[in-house]
Parts: C-alpha cells; structure tokens; sequence
C-alpha cells in the first residue's frame, strides 16, 4: 500500500495539489496522456522547477488560450469526465469530486445540485487540476490518503459573486467537519477546488499517521504568503511496521429510561448513518436502576452528525466525546470462485502479515439463500478456497 499524506500547513488549490504530485515523481508527460483523451482543448499543462519564499518547489500550470471558458453544469462535466477514457476508479473518484462540489455550492446559494454553475470551478484548469490530481495518485499507486487539518486563511475573496469572507461559502460548505487549523495569513489559502479534491479523497484528517515516508514534494501556489511560504507538501511513502493508525472519537451516555427497542433502533441509525461501530453495555445506575451505555465510534468529521442523533432517538441530556488512537489492519477484499459463485473475503493484514480473513456474511447469506444450503456450508467452502488459494501462493481478485 502507498500512503499519501497532504501537509496543507499553507492551504490547498488544484494547481498546488499537481506540482506536489509532480515533485514527489509523477511523471508530466503521463499525466499528459492521461489528460489526452479528455475531450477538451484550449490548454496546455506545464511545471517547472521555482523557489517559493526559499524553498524548492514544483508549479503546475494551466495555461488557457485566453477564449471564455462555458458555465457548465453538473452533467456537462460528468459528460467530459466519462468520455475521457480513464481508468474507471480515475473516473468514479473524479465525478465524486464535482458532485461533492456541486452539492456544497447548491447549498451555498440555495439551488439544487443540477441547476448549479460552476463558474470558475467549472473551467477548463479546475476539469484538468481535478482530473490531474486523481489520476497522479493513481499512476502513483497511491490507495490511501490522509490529510492534515486544513488552514483557510483570513480576509475576504473576490469570486463571480463578488467579494465574500474567506472562507467562501461553498468552501465552508465543503469543509463542515474538516479539522480547521487556525492561522492569520490573509487571503484565500483553500481554494473551492482543493477543498473539494481533498476532502473526498481523504480517509482520515490530523496528524501525520505512522508510516515510512519514501518521497517528498512541494507544490507551489501563486501568491507570496506573509508568515508563511505559499506550499503544499506530500508525503509518500507505506505504512509503519507497527500498522496504520488513525484518530476516532468515542461518543458514551448513559441510559435508563428508554425503552430496549428504541435503544436498538437508534444503535441501527447510527450504523446506517456512518458511525464506524455502535453498541450498549448493562451498567446499574443510581438508585439501583438498570441501563446501558450507548457507545459510538465515530470519524471525527461525523462527531457532530451523529451525536445529533442521539440526541433526537433518546433522551440523555448530555454525550461524553473522547479521543481515542485506533490501531488498524489493512483491509483488502479478495474474491474466491466457489460452487455456489464468487465470493468475497475480507482480509486484514499489518506489516505484510495476514492475520485474519473472513467470507462477507451478506454474500455469504445470499448465496445460501439461493442455492438451498446452510449458511455455514457456504461460509466454510470460501474459507477452504481462500486458504488453499494462499498455499498455491494465487489470491483472488481484490
């Protein structure tokens, strides 16, 4: 696995998120070729070697023939995207980005995702800085990215709406339950674009995660910052030997009015909601009472989401919120051929070692179903291929 992390300690834009990729290694004639079959003309894309403020850095540039570029729509973009003959994560993610985009600006000027324009974000160099950004990672082999919290700058901004506080409210939008780092550089140090890119792209958000870093860049934006240098810095590289870790919060309360079945309806709309695990454990209260502990594992960005539903399903008056450092496996899925179909394998290692693999219960369940058979049968017959797969030295498809 190749980790990417984003230190955006001076903010993010498209063009800086390219030069970073492009210093770490990626090649500018693949991402050309990468870029080619897009169907748009007009640009030319370019980098070069600068020092930002002292430091070596790599410029990414866009650089237009001078024509107006369209107010596209939603579907204009997704038309370019899926025409474009990417690979098909390269496309999917880059979709993802402009509908995470359009639904943050629809809510910012109170419209529906399909009628939003996207102004700046939706010319020419923002289509290539998107597509540009996912399609680096990819040819970079990169399969997990972890992001520093982000700085926004201060001031105000100057957009098609005219000059608003920074940040815009479409990147305010895009970053509710991003960890902010403060600062007071003036100026728009997060573009909409890098926003956008960032916080659909990234797993988790804090500190950098422990991993064994291999290449180093710098992607240099255009303006000269007054505290600080105007970079964007990645790290590549692979997880520790001791695994990833990442920073969860644990949301408690305690409960002893509440009926068992809401208890068990609002632990399923937490899951169904995002929360990473819920559950009750019996405590005696005060006076003797029996109840629980509602326990939820949460993301930090969903905290607020998710406390806000237990909120509305029980009646605690309070939630007790607490960091916690999560050790982890890493996570593949591995598909096996059996006699009742192909199904998958949940497989966690660390460090190159295999320590658990597991048939997924819903494929396992419904290939039982459908072939008349107990579900342990199908469960044991995926286990058996997996295991004897490994000692043929093949795996299945991930």
């Amino acid at each position: 696995m190749t980790l990417a992390y984003f230190d955006c300690f001076s903010g993010a834009s498209g063009d800086m998120i390219l030069g970073a990729l492009i210093d770490a290694g990626l090649s500018v004639d693949v991402l050309r070729a990468r870029l080619a079959g897009l169907p748009l003309d007009g640009y030319a894309l370019s980098a070069e070697k600068i020092t930002k403020q002292g430091f070596a850095a790599t410029q990414a540039t866009v650089e237009l023939d001078g024509k107006a570029a369209p107010h596209r729509h939603l579907a204009d973009i997704v038309a370019i995207i899926n025409a474009g003959g990417l690979p098909g994560a390269v496309r999917d993610q880059a979709v993802a980005i402009f509908e995470h985009l359009a639904a943050a600006e629809a809510r910012a000027h109170g419209s529906s995702i399909d009628r939003v324009h996207f102004h700046e974000v939706g010319a020419v160099d923002a289509i290539v800085d998107v597509v540009g950004a996912v399609a680096g990672l990819h040819e970079l082999g990169v399969t997990r990215v972890v992001c520093s919290p982000i700085p926004t700058g201060s001031g105000t901004v100057r957009c098609a709406h005219g000059v608003m506080p920074v940040p815009a409210p479409g990147t305010a939008a895009l970053l509710e339950g991003i960890p902010l780092l403060p600062t007071d550089e003036p100026g728009e140090l997060t573009t909409p674009t890098g926003a956008a890119i960032l916080t659909t792209l990234a797993q988790d958000f804090g500190p950098i995660p422990a991993m064994t870093i291999e290449r180093t860049g710098y992607g240099a934006g255009r303006r000269d910052g007054c505290n600080r240098p105007n970079l964007l810095r990645i790290f590549l590289g692979g997880a520790s030997a001791d695994g990833a870790t990442d920073e969860v919060r644990v949301l408690e309360c305690n409960l002893d009015d509440v009926p068992a079945e809401t208890v068990g309806y609002c632990v399923q709309k937490l899951l169904d909601a995002g929360a990473l695990d819920a559950y009750v454990v019996p405590i005696t209260m005060k006076k003797s009472r029996p109840g629980v502990i509602l326990s939820v594992l949460a993301r930090p960005e969903d905290e607020a989401r998710l406390g806000e539903i237990v909120f509305r399903e029980t009646t605690t008056l309070g939630i007790r919120s607490n960091a916690a450092r999560r050790m982890k496996l890493d996570r593949r899925h591995d598909t096996v051929e059996t006699p009742f179909g192909p199904l998958r394998v949940k497989v966690g290692t660390r460090a190159g070692v295999t320590y658990t693999a597991c048939p997924e219960h819903e494929d396992c369940r419904q290939a039982a179903e459908a072939h008349g058979v107990p579900l342990k049968t199908v469960v044991q017959a995926a286990q058996m291929v997996w295991e004897q797969a490994q000692g043929s030295g093949t795996t299945g498809s991930g």
